[in-house]
């Protein structure tokens, strides 16, 4: 790849030589029908995409729905730890000074549980990312929902802390193909304009699912017996049966089955996907031809550009490190990882939290409802500002209002605790939350679907969700000790960490989080492999094809030794997507 005086980033003249060998009498063809495909969606309005593209959105946003259990079971049991039912059977009692008993959790379990179902999702993360690439998006899923519905019924029958480990270790497992399926499946069966929508409203679903569960815990908040508990795991049996149907019918991946290749079934796929109302079938065809070369371009690009063909054949976790898709993981590393580090690990606390910031029991799940509530509207918020604004942008500002909430909420545990200073925790907290939803969290979703070349995009969203996971773990170690009256009692003041780590977050993002709005994959091969520093990728011109003959290939083979920035400009220029 090469950039040149003017940042158009280009092909270089070897590279063209190798596509030609590659696609043989066809490449003319590819390279123009992958031209019109990248100018089709680049180039169409909003609503005309949603026109083109109901059949994708439809099967994208069923897809998804596996992820509202994800976002349900993942809160539901660190909220326990403020219910009284759960923390009487279960925790450890003390009468104190004025004659009241109070029961907790103890900080190990509190530590272990939580972290339980995260170490199980590490492992069905890796699982997951070479299952996927080998039998595909939908087989995976599909055997994820059976065994999460039978590891539900461990923790509902458990009468015993172990046992609640074990069944959160279990059912780790199909979280980690959760996390990782949806996003990948999203990006890949929806075109430039619907992506970052379809990605972000993974994370509505998991919203959703935290929503549920606050409600659903709320509801059961003054129960005494054991069905205190029971009841928000039962609730769990009933969501897969649908889902999994869905998953059954929706259309695999045509990145997936070209990349295997399945060309037939490709064509197929992508034919069921795009809309044929107001096209002749004629043009429905050379709609679904055009797309198809495109993929079949870009593939080809992506194997072209890696030097050493075993890598290309293996496509393993260390690839993922090498070369350009170095830098490629780390974006997308630290882009899930910056969830973390900008203070969310409080909201799955968050009834625990409220409680020590001294609001009742009732109140503090009131205030959790609430918080969620306010995530589902800044997620919904963000879909009109993710191609407007763009993901770089969206990041810096969110982080930067994340950050002054979290400190704000440390200055406020410093002061003497009354009612109206846990009123204004409680208000910041819910800020934060509304800014985390409106920005950090939904769009990583689509950083992480959009970063990874489409050869090794399972393998890197696995990387960068297990980064997320293992901070995650780190996270729930330190948050019941930080909160935990028998340990380091911070109450409010936690504020002040979780600002510090956002203040580093926001640092990392200025340098290097590149700008990834309205680019094809194809184009975003073509900006990493030319090194586009991640300021420039916003206003860089991407020249990603040049029709020409084979004998006119050769040609330019021979000469690109001598000068491979003297290479013409290609026939089709995308200029950038947002313009400065």
């Amino acid at each position: 790849m090469l950039i040149d005086d003017n940042d158009v980033a280009r092909i270089d003249p070897d590279t063209r030589a190798k596509l030609v060998e590659k696609f043989g009498d066809r490449f003319d063809e590819v390279v123009e029908r992958s031209a019109r495909s990248t100018q089709w969606q680049t180039s169409a309005t909003f609503r005309s995409t949603v026109s083109q593209w109901p059949r994708s959105i439809l099967w994208s946003v069923l897809f998804s729905l596996a992820i509202v259990t994800l976002g349900y079971d993942s809160s539901i049991l660190s909220s326990f730890f403020a219910q009284p039912a759960f923390t009487a059977r279960f925790g450890d009692c003390s009468i104190g000074e004025d004659g009241t008993e109070s029961c907790e959790i103890s900080s190990p379990w509190q530590q272990g549980l939580t972290n339980g179902a995260w170490i199980g999702s590490i492992i069905g993360l890796q699982l997951a990312g070479s299952a996927a690439q080998r039998w595909g998006h939908l087989k995976v899923m599909l055997v994820s929902i059976i065994a999460m519905t039978g590891f539900i019924f461990i923790p509902f029958f458990a009468t015993s802390l172990p046992i609640f480990l074990a069944g959160q270790i279990l059912q780790g497992l199909p979280w980690g193909s959760f996390q990782s399926l949806a996003s990948a499946y999203a990006s890949e069966i929806t075109p430039v304009a619907l992506r970052p929508l379809l990605t972000t409203y993974v994370n509505l679903c998991w919203v959703f699912g935290q929503l549920l569960s606050a409600g659903v815990l709320r509801a059961t908040v003054l129960r005494t017996d054991q069905w205190a508990w029971k009841i928000p795991y039962a609730v769990q049996f009933f969501w897969p049966i649908p889902v999994f149907i869905c998953c059954m019918l929706a259309p695999e991946s045509p990145w997936w089955l070209t990349r295997n290749g399945k060309d037939e079934q490709a064509h197929k796929s992508i034919a069921r996907l795009i809309s044929k109302s107001n096209l002749s079938p004629a043009e429905a065809e050379e709609k679904v031809k055009d797309y198809q070369a495109m993929i079949q371009y870009t593939v080809a690009l992506e194997d072209i550009n890696e030097k050493d063909t075993a890598m290309k054949k293996g496509s393993g976790y260390l690839d993922c490190l090498k070369g350009v898709d170095r830098r490629r993981t780390e974006i997308a590393c630290w882009a899930w990882l910056i969830q973390i580090t900008s203070g969310s690990p409080l909201q799955g606390y968050s009834s625990y939290f409220f409680t020590k910031a001294g609001l009742s029991t009732i109140n503090a799940f009131n205030m959790s409802m609430a918080m969620y509530a306010a995530g589902a509207v800044g997620t919904i918020l963000s879909w009109f500002l993710i191609n407007r604004v763009g993901r770089r942008t969206m990041y810096l500002g969110g982080l930067g209002a994340m950050f002054s909430t979290m400190l704000i909420t440390g200055i406020l545990g410093c002061l003497k605790q009354s009612e109206g200073v846990s009123w204004g925790v409680g208000a910041m907290l819910l800020l934060c939350t509304f800014f985390y939803d409106l920005t950090v969290g939904p769009v990583c979703f689509s950083i992480i679907a959009e970063v990874s070349s489409t050869r090794l995009r399972s393998k890197t969203i696995v990387l960068a969700c297990n980064t997320y996971n293992l901070a995650l773990i780190v996270a729930n170690i330190l948050n019941p000790n930080m909160l935990n009256t028998d340990n380091w009692n911070l109450g409010a003041k936690a504020g002040f960490f979780w600002a510090g780590t956002g203040a580093l977050s926001l640092v990392w993002t200025y340098f290097r989080l590149p700008e990834l709005a309205g680019r094809t994959y194809g184009e975003l091969d073509v900006l990493f492999g030319a090194k586009v520093p991640a300021r420039k990728f916003a206003s860089t011109t991407i020249d990603q094809f040049k029709t020409i003959s084979r004998d006119s290939a050769s040609a330019d083979m021979e000469k690109s030794s001598t000068n491979e920035k003297d290479v013409d400009a290609g026939s089709v220029t995308h200029l950038p997507a947002l313009s400065k």
